[in-house]
């Protein structure tokens, strides 16, 4: 069964592979700009971070992205990033942070897979998120992110490789997300990386609800 997945999935590649790169008109659904994504979430306070570079953001492709930092009541802070992609027919795609967080210097320490409890629209489900420990000297920081499309979360690359070409074959659309939440590990602290993941769980719990008006279903 795994491996008629396998050749079934490259086959899917091989035949639609031109489809998604041909110039076809694509038009998303409408979305709500990052610009009002609220900055605050049940308790967690947000602020923007500074712009990016030009020459950053031209590498990255994004047609629109929002970077930030919230602090719980508790003091605990979360980096947030979300990168949205209109579409990824001109080779504009999402960048990983596999690729790019050791780029700055990070070197992932331990990776897997995660599972979060979210409601959306009262609503319940699980999401599998990418689960990385990443360190630089001394410093550690917690990872998630996941790939996010047309109400689908995945956590995999290739998955998320394999529902681009098979949107654009069935619904014209590569439009999707990357969304990326990082919280620091305190140092010399018993039970640091658990903190840090519980810290983690409760951002993504916060702002999943709210994601779908800005990342279109």
């Amino acid at each position: 069964m795994l491996n008629r997945a396998i050749v079934l999935f490259v086959v899917l590649l091989a035949g639609a592979g031109a489809v998604v790169r041909a110039n076809r008109p694509e038009t998303a659904p409408p979305r709500v700009s990052f610009e009002r994504f609220p900055f605050e979430l049940e308790g967690w306070r947000g602020q923007s971070l500074p712009p990016m570079d030009a020459q950053v953001l031209k590498i990255l492709g994004v047609d629109d992205y929002m970077s930030r930092v919230y602090f719980s009541p508790e003091r605990a802070s979360a980096g947030l990033y979300v990168g949205y992609y209109q579409s990824q027919r001109q080779g504009d795609a999402i960048h990983s942070p596999q690729n790019c967080l050791p780029g700055a210097g990070w070197e992932p320490t331990s990776s897997g897979y995660l599972a979060i409890p979210v409601a959306v629209g009262g609503e319940s489900s699980t999401i599998s998120v990418n689960r990385y420990l990443i360190q630089k000297g001394i410093d550690r920081q917690l990872v998630l992110y996941w790939y996010q499309s047309h109400g689908r979360v995945v956590a995999s690359e290739y998955w998320s490789k394999f529902y681009l070409v098979r949107d654009a074959v069935a619904l014209n659309r590569t439009d999707a997300a990357l969304v990326r939440v990082i919280v620091p590990v305190v140092p010399n602290l018993d039970g640091a990386e658990s903190r840090a993941e519980a810290q983690a769980v409760d951002f993504v719990k916060r702002i999943f609800p709210v994601l779908p008006s800005y990342l279109p279903s």
